[in-house]
Formats: structure tokens, sequence, C-alpha cells
């Protein structure tokens, strides 16, 4: 349902994003950012679910501005290619790209962002530096942006079975963040992709009832 586009993104360069609209007035507008593997089906499918509840959403392609179109599987190429990306990307250039995909979608109303492993960290620094409304999943390298001041609402899912994120990370969160909504899952690492050895259905449609609560907190307006 969704459609490739290009937008503005930082450093003069247009980059590629993929966009769903719902069907009627939109309740508001949401960035989806991508894992370490690009904007694949998994987070396709994440943009046209959103769109299918009400919500103008979008996920700008990342990674164009090192190589277009990546799209990598899950597997440990693919966790070594993805690394190397994010290794060649500007995290203030990032958030710009983010900036850009919201200002894509403003006409929708407000906006929020929600992003997945690498971009779980990158959503939760949009409620620092962009003051949107974020979800972050499974954010690996969140603990070492958690001195930032936000100044929007954020919530967090992580796995009790994730190896990359301890139980001293999750802590931290709640130590640095009071006021945010930390919800932990037995499950492990990237529990929401159904592409995934760690998918878990039935957590992630939990942890996806409580974002879209989330959402329609902070978000949605009543068409």
């Amino acid at each position: 349902m969704g459609e490739a586009l290009r937008i503005s993104g930082s450093g003069m360069q247009c980059i590629g994003a993929y966009q769903a609209l719902p069907a009627g007035k939109p309740k508001g507008g949401i960035v989806v950012v991508q894992e370490i593997f690009g904007v694949n089906a998994h987070i396709r499918d994440i943009v046209d679910g959103l769109a299918l509840e009400g919500y103008a959403a979008i996920a700008p392609a990342l990674f164009d501005h090192v190589e277009s179109d990546i799209e990598l599987a899950y597997d440990a190429e693919g966790v070594a290619r993805g690394r190397s990306l994010i290794g060649e990307l500007d995290i203030d250039a990032v958030m710009l790209d983010v900036g850009s995909a919201a200002d894509a979608i403003r006409s929708a109303g407000k906006i929020g962002v929600v992003g997945y492993c690498w971009g779980g960290t990158i959503a939760m620094l949009a409620a620092s530096r962009l003051g949107l409304p974020a979800v972050s999943y499974y954010g690996a390298r969140n603990v070492a942006w958690l001195h930032e001041v936000f100044s929007a609402p954020l919530q967090f899912h992580f796995g009790a079975n994730d190896a990359s994120i301890p139980a001293a990370a999750i802590e931290r969160h709640r130590q640095s963040l009071p006021a945010a909504e930390i919800h932990v899952y037995p499950a492990g690492h990237g529990f929401n992709c159904d592409q995934r050895a760690d998918f878990d259905p039935d957590n992630a449609a939990l942890a996806r009832q409580r974002t879209l609560a989330f959402f329609a907190r902070h978000l949605a307006t009543v068409p």
C-alpha cells in the first residue's frame, strides 16, 4: 500500500524513503527508523501497518548517504555490513534526515518517531534533539546518550534475554529517565521482527499494543 519517494536529506543530498498514508484523515504522522539492515520488508511492513491504524508513516533510507537501496539479510554477513554502514554515518546528519522525514508528513498533524535496534537509539534522540514523542525498541546504543535532555515523551521496549542490553543498562534508563515508560519482555533482541530467530509473536503484539496506545495519547487527533 506504500510507495517509494525521495525526500531532502542532510548535506544537500536527497535520500529515498518509503511512505504509506491512511485511507482517511490521518490521526498524526510517524517516522519509522530502520534497523542496521536498511528499509527492508520488515520496516516497510511496519510503515504499512501504521497507515492501517490511521497514521501517515514514513521510513527514511538513512543508508542512502553511503549506498542506495540497501536491504540486508538477518545473518552474520548482514550484521557485519550493517555495522560498517552505520559507522560511516554522522549522527547529527542522521537526525537531520529524521527531521526531513517528519517534515515530509507534517500535514498529517502531530509527529512521533518509532525505531528498532540502531533505529531505537535514533528514535530516542528524536525526543531530545527534535522534541518528538518517541518509541524505542531494543536500542543497544542508548546508554551512551542518556545524559541528553529529553523534552518529549518516551517509551522503551527491551527483551530480558537480550545479551546486547543487560539488566544494568535497562536500570540506567530507569534512573536517567524516571518519567519514561519502560517495558521489559521475556524475549531476546529483535523480538518484534518476524524475520529474526528471536521473533516472539505474543510479546511483539503486546509491544505493538503499547506503542499504539502511546501514540494515541501523544499524537492522535479525532478525524
